[in-house]
Parts: structure tokens; C-alpha cells; sequence
């Protein structure tokens, strides 16, 4: 069964969670630092299911690390390396604020602790750290009205060594977006950061390729031709298909969506656990106006209007 027919057949929405204004693909713009400094470079990417959040965060292209042998990289390229983030967490909303727990993340640490305070006006998103350490300026991509699938990643095991790949970890898929997550096999790293153990394990491929045993990718199609990696984690990743659609098996009493596929020959199994399957909603660009904002906008246009355009 393809995922399409998974959502014709098996529809279903998941009960709380967050607030539709904040489902869907957000890019950031922006982050500005209580020290007056501000990033607009970077790649963040933020995918929101009803339960639980997807986030990628990457240097530009041109200093991204190139696909290589574990073994070939320099201590400065897995330092790079290292500083890739991605990770996929449970987020909880309270009416104010949105707070994550539970993460499967590439980094040893939590570099992001403070929960997020919220606002959305139009495609535009701010969140504020109740610190005040900083705040980010996020925008809603733009798409046509589709899918939000949301699936928790419980395992990914060879069926033929009985061997977890990847354990935790979860697909979001929003319209024309998607995002994947794919967490580590069950690699031990007691160190105090990703930086700390990469440099310890500078030419060692095993070890290497058990800490960097992560994935985080986004990606932009359809569930009818699928989704290719745009930006990713993994080295070499852009450019491929994100996930085969093919392979299903809903067991609804469960909640449980288990995908057999093959990878690099072998008979794999995913098994997911279902946040929520909507086969189609509305990602608007337009959050309105009251009526007495609206009546103020179109009296001022004249000049409010005089150089808008859509910012993504």
C-alpha cells in the first residue's frame, strides 16, 4: 500500500495538540541576539505535525561538508560536521508558550532549552526566549492545500539481521514539504558534546559512522511523485528520494504504520507510531484581520501598501 492510499483509506486526525496556525514548514529569516548581532544565513527549517516538531538547522551550501569515506575526514571537516543540527521532539502547547521533551537529536546536548513564546501574524512567526536571550523570525512556505501526515519513527530494523538501524525519530509531511528523521542505532556517547567525541575519533570509520549515524533531511515533491532531499544532515543525501511510498501497512487498532523497504539491498522495516493522518488542509499565508483592523488597512493602503510583497 502506497501512503496515499494509506490516507485514503485510514484518515484520522489527532486529538489537542497545537494550534493550526502553527502546522506546516517554516523557514527562519532571522535571528536576533540580545547583544544586537543577528543571523539571517544560516538554514532552519522547522516542520510542525499536531504533536511534535522536526527542526534542521545547516551552514550555507558552499561550507557544507562533501560525502567521503568516514575514515577520509579531516578533524576540520568533522568539526563541521559535528556542528550540524536535526532533531525531532514531542512539543507541548500551553496557550502561550510551545516547550519540547523527549528529543532524538544528532547533538549529545540540548542546545536550545527555553521553550518558545508564539505569536503568528500572516505567514510570519515570531518566537521570543523568555530570557530574552533572542528572537527568530519564521515564515510559513508556501503551498498548496494537501496532506499533514505525522509519524513517530519507533524503529528501523534489518529484517535479516534482526539489527536496529535507527531507533526514534519521525516523517512530517505538509503539502509539498516533507521532513525525516532518522535516529541513531543505539550508539553510546558519553561525551559532553558531538564536537568532543568527533575529535577523538578522527580516521576511526566504526566509530564515526556510529556517531553520525543520524539523519535529518527536508525535502519538497508529493506523495504522488515523492519528495527529494533538498537540504540534509547526511553528506551526499540532496538530491535522492526522501522515503519510498510504497511498502505500507496500517494497523489501526495500534496506531501503528509499518513500511517494509529495501536499503542497500536489504530487507528493512520501519515502524511508526501515528501522530495524526489528514488528507488534505489548507496551509494559508493569512491569519486576517479584525474588522476594525481591516477597516484601518483600507483606508491607509495608500501608504501601508506602497512597497508589500510576499517575504518567505
Amino acid at each position: 500500500m502506497t501512503l496515499e492510499e494509506v490516507l485514503e483509506r485510514y484518515p484520522q486526525r489527532s486529538v489537542g495538540g497545537v494550534p493550526d496556525w502553527m502546522l506546516g514548514f517554516f523557514k527562519r529569516r532571522s535571528i536576533s541576539f540580545a547583544n544586537g548581532e543577528t543571523d539571517s544565513q544560516t538554514h532552519v527549517c522547522w516542520f510542525q505535525s499536531r504533536h511534535f516538531t522536526i527542526d534542521l538547522r545547516l551552514p550555507l551550501d558552499s561550507e557544507q561538508t562533501p560525502a567521503r569515506d568516514w575514515a577520509q575526514y579531516s578533524g576540520v571537516e568533522l568539526q563541521v560536521l559535528a556542528n550540524y543540527e536535526g532533531w525531532e521532539a514531542s512539543s507541548e502547547w500551553d496557550g502561550h508558550s510551545l516547550s519540547w521533551h523527549a528529543d532524538t537529536s544528532l547533538q549529545l546536548h540540548n542546545r536550545w532549552p527555553e521553550p518558545a513564546l508564539l505569536q503568528r501574524i500572516g505567514n510570519c512567526m515570531i518566537e521570543f526566549a523568555p530570557s530574552g536571550a533572542y528572537v527568530e523570525d519564521w515564515r510559513l512556505q508556501p503551498s498548496a492545500p494537501g496532506p499533514l501526515i505525522g509519524l513517530r519513527l519507533l524503529e528501523e530494523r534489518d529484517l535479516s539481521s534482526g539489527v536496529v538501524r535507527h531507533r526514534g525519530g519521525g516523517l512530517i509531511v505538509c503539502g509539498e514539504h516533507a521532513a525525516l528523521v532518522l535516529g541513531r542505532g543505539g550508539v553510546e556517547a558519553a561525551g559532553q558534546s558531538l564536537c568532543d567525541e568527533a575529535a577523538k575519533a578522527v580516521g576511526d570509520a566504526q566509530r564515526l559512522a556510529a556517531l553520525f549515524g543520524f539523519e535529518t533531511s527536508v525535502a519538497h515533491g508529493s506523495l504522488h511523485n515523492g519528495f527529494e532531499a533538498a537540504l540534509s544532515t547526511r553528506p551526499g543525501r540532496n538530491g535522492q528520494m526522501l522515503f519510498p511510498l510504497d511498502g505500507f501497512e496500517c494497523l489501526v487498532d495500534q496506531q501503528l504504520l509499518i513500511q517494509r523497504l529495501a536499503i542497500d539491498g536489504a530487507p528493512c522495516e520501519r515502524r511508526f507510531s501515528i501522530d495524526t493522518l489528514e488528507s488534505q488542509i489548507s496551509f494559508d499565508q493569512q491569519t486576517g484581520f479584525t474588522a476594525e483592523a481591516a477597516n484601518w488597512y483600507s483606508k491607509e493602503s495608500q501608504t501601508l501598501t506602497r512597497y508589500t510583497e510576499p517575504q518567505y
